[in-house]
């Protein structure tokens, strides 16, 4: 599976990313195809579930929940490229996008860091959360992590290509900082959820920091033993030059790692908020299939339309 020169494409079109030659290249082939569909199949509804829901598109984790889930769906889109034909990213290139594809699950990064600083400040200082972070600010954080990533994206294929390694690799320090930041502000949600939270008295708003900490801590968790892997692996190949190369994205095991965390991510969205069950189950599965329509646990979540929930 690792490979140490580049396979040249076959003239007249991208070559798939396998030669069928062993059942390892079948299963390869079918578990990107099966991962592919699984992704849009999960983050899609929860995209499509939050638009269609009021309730749920005015409070600011779910807008955060929002871009994640649409980037995850494009991802999963992407992985009908990248995984089934014969793309290697990054540099060298080989038939790959120029980076575009990839660069969505730094949209994804990004995101995550804004949507911890804001439940750390609705739980932790509620007061300067409710006086400051409106709904429209939020929305200016989630849009702030499109534009920045592709400003970068942009700058690394326009520059030289020297000029752009270098600015990869700074891109790579700067996520590693953002990672650092990611764990400590973890293990301080961590503590607010364990002992700060439980003194509030007991409702709805109790129960909805409550969720939106523990949904906050699973994903980051999640994303940081899916990246991790890479990221390492990254920082050994430019650094010190010993880390694994693979014949393309479809092969390479810690890509698939990352990527899978767009699977990963709408499905603890799902599992921790019954509220966008409820509203997934509504506005998509009752529509396909009439045996959901039987009315399962209501939305008991409340929204806030001057300011979102804290």
């Amino acid at each position: 599976m690792l490979l140490s020169n580049i396979t040249p494409s076959v003239t007249g079109g991208v070559p798939l990313s396998v030669d069928f030659d062993s059942p390892l290249d079948y299963f390869i082939f079918i578990f990107q195809i099966v991962f592919a569909t699984a992704t849009v199949l999960v983050a899609g509804p929860v995209v499509i579930a939050i638009l269609s829901t009021r309730s749920l598109r005015v409070q600011n984790r779910f807008i955060f929940m929002l871009n994640t889930s649409i980037c995850d769906t494009l991802v999963g889109f992407s992985v009908y490229y990248l995984g089934l034909f014969d793309v290697q990213e990054g540099y060298p290139s080989r038939n790959g996008t120029y980076n575009v594809l990839p660069s969505l699950l730094g949209v994804n990064i990004m995101t995550f860091l804004f949507a911890q600083f804001d439940r750390y400040f609705a739980v932790c200082h509620p007061f300067i959360y409710s006086r400051f972070i409106s709904r429209q600010v939020v929305i200016g954080f989630n849009i702030y992590c499109w534009l920045y990533n592709f400003a970068h994206l942009l700058a690394r294929n326009v520059l030289p290509v020297s000029k752009a390694v270098q600015l990869y690799l700074f891109s790579i320090i700067l996520f590693q900082i953002i990672v650092f930041t990611k764990v400590a502000m973890t293990v301080k949600l961590y503590v607010v959820a364990r002992f700060q939270v439980e003194k509030d008295p007991p409702g709805a708003e109790k129960e909805n920091k409550k969720e939106s900490l523990r949904t906050i801590i699973f994903v980051v968790t999640i994303f940081l033993l899916l990246w991790g892997p890479s990221f390492v692996n990254i920082i050994l190949r430019f650094a010190f030059g010993i880390g694994l190369t693979f014949r393309n994205e479809a092969t390479n095991l810690f890509a698939i790692m990352a990527r899978f965390n767009a699977l990963c991510t709408p499905t603890v969205y799902l599992w921790s908020s019954p509220a966008l069950r409820e509203a997934t189950r509504r506005t998509i599965w009752a529509r396909l299939f009439p045996g959901c329509r039987t009315r399962v646990e209501p939305c008991t979540e409340k929204a806030d339309t001057k300011k979102t929930t804290k």
